[in-house]
């Protein structure tokens, strides 16, 4: 999975901490009980992972009853393509480690910790206490936070599976168009069909006979997927360089596309 010399693309963490960011909802997987969905998957500082499970639910028990030996888990991040394609899947993260319950007293400070960079609603459900200490409530309307140890990370797509150390983990950062690439892609495909038909003219030959639709966008540059008679094909078009801002994204597709006016500059006499 690793990128060639000549093609820029995100490092494995990178793409690993942009699909965090993405990935709308996880799944809790322990042995002996149904996979668990959990809205709030957060990194922390720590190399753990603050994670939210259905208070009134087995897991939570489970994980309660467990004490400081834990409860050996696997969370599941799915990245979904933002368009309906014939493959959906962009990758699967698999992280294992061990789930721990959050003591009652530190809940207060790591929800607000979370929620400074990652304000997902459901950090408001989670309950003050213990996990599966709100009888009052139904079981779907709050959550538990427990912390998942993190004892590997192995990242699949259709290259193949790749193990991530920790450290680089940690050391990696989303890319910083991530929580926007949906939006933007589906606009591309709906409302600038011509961007995509441009950027397919620098596809080969042989891949613009299928149908080519946008995949991905980051800042080192575009996904096509090519939907063809013989099977998917997914490309990379490498900007001249990364981007970091709308700006320099703009100016980078332009390029891509082979456009004469960089800067946005009108053609003479128009």
């Amino acid at each position: 999975m690793a990128s060639s010399a000549t093609t820029a693309a995100p490092t494995t963490a990178e793409r690993i901490r942009s699909a965090c960011v993405r990935a709308g909802g996880a799944m809790l997987a322990v042995e002996g009980l149904n996979p668990t969905p959990t809205p709030v998957h957060h990194l922390l500082g720590d190399g753990s992972f603050a994670i939210t499970a259905p208070s009134g639910g087995v897991l939570a028990a489970k994980v309660l009853t467990a004490g400081n030996t834990g409860v050996p888990a696997v969370l599941e991040m799915t990245d979904y393509a933002p368009l309906p394609l014939r493959e959906p899947v962009r990758s699967l993260v698999w992280i294992q480690g061990t789930l721990r319950d959050v003591p009652s007293t530190e809940i207060p400070g790591l929800l607000d910790l979370i929620a400074s960079s990652d304000p997902n609603p459901a950090l408001l459900q989670v309950n003050s206490g213990n996990a599966g200490s709100d009888t009052t409530a139904a079981p779907d309307t709050r959550y538990a936070l427990m912390r998942l140890e993190i004892e590997s990370v192995v990242v699949a797509d259709a290259t193949g599976a790749e193990s991530v150390p920790l450290g680089a983990l940690l050391g990696a950062s989303p890319d910083p168009f991530c929580a926007m690439e949906s939006c933007w892609l589906q606009h591309m495909e709906s409302a600038h069909r011509d961007v995509v038909d441009r950027l397919a003219s620098r596809l080969p030959t042989t891949l613009r006979r299928g149908r080519v639709r946008p995949l991905g966008l980051d800042r080192y540059g575009v996904q096509l997927r090519v939907e063809g008679d013989d099977g998917d094909h997914d490309v990379r078009l490498p900007f001249a360089k990364p981007v970091d801002d709308v700006t320099g994204l703009s100016q980078a597709i332009r390029v891509l596309m082979g456009c004469p006016f960089l800067n946005g500059l009108r053609a003479r006499g128009v």
